[in-house]
């Protein structure tokens, strides 16, 4: 079994998918997770390939976020498409980047996924704030690789 498998059971992968929900139901951007066993490249560049493969670039406000992980790699990636580039500080994924990265030192790759997706849904929020027409644009679904 490959690590992509291995890094989210079945039970997990709804959890995922439920805080993706969540998270939007605050925001009009787009979240999408993206696991993988390897990058075979430069992390950041796969997660751009990834998010491109994924035609996140495609919603109305530009305003996706993938966070793309390397399992074996053990790295991970957080990108936003440029709606959200024009209008944020350089910093404005540290917060989430840390908080993925600290449960993930600690193996809660489910936990710290979570984690980073509800904070990504706060994130956004300040910019692009859910709207009464606001439909989801992308899947939920987590993509593997």
């Amino acid at each position: 079994m490959s690590k992509t498998n291995e890094l989210l059971s079945k039970a997990d992968e709804q959890e995922v998918i439920e805080a993706i929900k969540n998270a939007e139901l605050n925001t009009s951007g787009e979240i999408r997770i993206h696991i993988e066993a390897k990058a075979n490249k430069d992390a950041y560049e796969r997660a751009l390939d990834v998010f491109n493969e994924l035609k996140m670039h495609q919603t109305e406000q530009r305003n996706g976020v993938l966070i793309y992980v390397a399992a074996e790699d053990k790295k991970f990636v957080i990108c936003g498409d440029e709606g959200i580039n024009n209008v944020v500080a350089d910093d404005f994924w540290d917060c989430t980047r840390d908080t993925i990265a600290e449960h993930f030192k600690k193996g809660n790759f489910k936990v710290g996924i979570v984690a980073g997706i509800l904070n990504a849904g706060i994130q956004l929020k300040q910019f692009f704030p859910w709207q009464t027409d606001d439909e989801n644009e992308l899947s939920n679904e987590i993509s593997k690789g």
